[in-house]
């Protein structure tokens, strides 16, 4: 009967994201199949050495512990590491400190996943407002996270796409600071009424993008639902004067192996249908195959 250690090693062998697991010298100790399908890196070539130049990347990024103030696994950091054909890798890496039962430090482990899909994620038009950059790549971060946690049997992931219907009009009469302002008014009266697991950001100037884990279908829609109802409530004034505010949302909940850009893709064009209705209306947008 195979022991212990050979049923986890057997089960790292399979792990569908890239695993390195190093020393305290950071000389690689274990290699998986994922790591290698990722980075054309076979294990012979990267065993029992640091992990070569192109792949530093992987290995750049902070390193996490368990019972520290740096105690935020669920997010990863993007990277850039260079395959073995030369090609630019862009990658999503988590890193953990190892230690044995003394709690002496015996190494790190570097769980890692592709990040091209992040790359072609569909956005909404962005300006050059390193704010908006910001709030933008921190909800893909959690999306991709997200993405990949329903993967391995996780709740189902929906992903709602939320235009502020008023946006183009109040920049065209009013200019780019009364739009920001409201914008910035909606987002702080979503986000007091987020729950547990939701995550809101700026998806592009007029735009969120809400990352959530409710369950089933009829859930999500309701919670879309709720959150335009919330959009409504925004207390907003310009030189005195209320401006009211409606959202269109569009609702794509992830399908079976579902790539992350054609689930994203969905909840944008779902949105559209739900401002061609007139906007202040929620769309949910039809499976693949609807």
């Amino acid at each position: 009967m195979a022991d212990r250690a050979e049923l986890v090693e057997a089960a790292l062998e399979v792990y569908s994201e890239g695993l390195a697991l190093l020393d305290r010298d950071d000389r690689v100790l274990f290699w998986n199949r994922a790591a290698e399908s990722m980075t054309g890196y076979p294990g012979a070539q990267v065993l029992g050495r640091p992990l070569p130049g192109p792949l530093a990347g992987l290995t750049s990024c902070p390193v996490w512990e368990a019972g520290t103030e740096n105690e935020s696994p669920v997010r990863g950091t993007v990277v850039h590491a260079q395959h073995l054909r030369g090609h630019d890798l862009p990658a999503v890496v988590r890193r953990l400190v190892l230690r044995n039962d003394l709690f002496e430090r015996i190494g790190t482990a570097a769980v890692f996943h592709c990040g091209e899909q992040t790359a072609a994620l569909p956005h909404g038009t962005t300006s050059d407002g390193m704010e908006v950059k910001q709030s933008q790549a921190d909800v893909q971060e959690r999306l991709e996270m997200e993405y990949q946690a329903s993967l391995h049997g996780g709740a189902p992931l929906g992903v709602l796409w939320i235009t502020v219907d008023q946006a183009y009009e109040l920049r065209k009469t009013h200019g780019a600071r009364a739009c920001e302002a409201m914008m910035e008014t909606v987002e702080r009266t979503l986000s007091n009424c987020l729950l547990g697991g939701e995550e809101i950001g700026r998806w592009g100037d007029d735009e969120f993008l809400v990352v959530a884990r409710e369950g089933a279908g009829e859930v999500l829609f309701n919670r879309a639902r709720s959150l335009a109802g919330v959009a409504r409530t925004a207390d907003f004034r310009w030189w005195g004067d209320r401006v009211s505010i409606t959202v269109s949302v569009g609702l794509a909940i992830a399908e079976g192996d579902e790539n992350l850009p054609g689930l994203v893709e969905r909840a944008r064009l779902a949105m559209e249908t739900s401002v061609h209705a007139g906007g202040n209306h929620v769309t949910v947008a039809p499976g693949r195959r609807g």
